[in-house]
């Protein structure tokens, strides 16, 4: 089986999503799966989220499943539980780097400045995720920020701001394995059972990162 992180590289791109019902769950998967994309976030933005997880590795466990926003202890235990092969954060905890590195799960926490990845490369954190990305300042921050650890070989994957349209700037930077965006599977397409739109969604920012991609190598 491929490593979760090993996959998300693979795709240079990862849905961030926000679920309101666990019954969306298998039509969602299958709608990303459709769309070439067989790597999904799950974030613990609503109640839902742990049985979403769950509902997914259980009726397609070809999909790659993973937690976001995971906040403290509680979410992160639901999440392993309920089947997530890895998490994000938005930011830095180290109680939670630790709790997950016990437990054997690929972990990226937030960072977004260079005393954040200080910290965070102290605790042996080699992949972050870099949030807001947007707001932080684009393609055209990271390298700055992240250029003092370069020797260390850290990792990122920018969310927060980015859209289809930016995918390519991000993924021309070597340190970027993969960027994150709500776009392609947003919680009211969800809601409103749009699901061909986010498989059109999926299969067009497959393409773009798999051209970026490709560009780099």
């Amino acid at each position: 089986m491929t490593h979760p992180i090993d996959l998300i590289a693979d795709f240079g791109v990862v849905p961030v999503i926000a679920i309101e019902r666990a019954a969306d769950a298998v039509a969602l998967a299958d709608a990303l799966l459709e769309g070439g994309l067989s790597v999904a976030e799950i974030t613990f933005r609503t109640e839902a989220a742990a049985d979403v997880l769950a509902a997914m590795r259980d009726a397609r466990p070809e999909l790659c499943i993973g937690a976001g926003t995971v906040l403290d202890k509680a979410s992160l235990k639901k999440a392993i539980a309920a089947g997530a092969r890895f998490g994000l954060a938005p930011g830095f905890d180290p109680d939670i780097v630790e709790a997950a590195r016990e437990a054997d799960l690929p972990f990226c926490p937030g960072i977004m400045t260079p005393s954040d990845l200080t910290l965070a490369a102290g605790r042996g954190v080699r992949l972050a995720k870099f949030f807001p990305a947007g707001v932080a300042g684009g393609p055209k921050a990271l390298p700055g920020i992240s250029a003092p650890f370069a020797h260390l070989g850290i990792r990122f994957i920018p969310t927060g701001g980015v859209t289809e349209g930016t995918i390519g700037e991000w993924l021309a930077l070597s340190q970027v394995i993969a960027v994150g965006g709500t776009w392609i599977a947003r919680t009211e397409d969800i809601r409103d059972g749009r699901f061909k739109d986010i498989s059109k969604n999926a299969a067009a920012a497959v393409k773009v990162a798999k051209q970026a991609l490709e560009k780099r190598a």
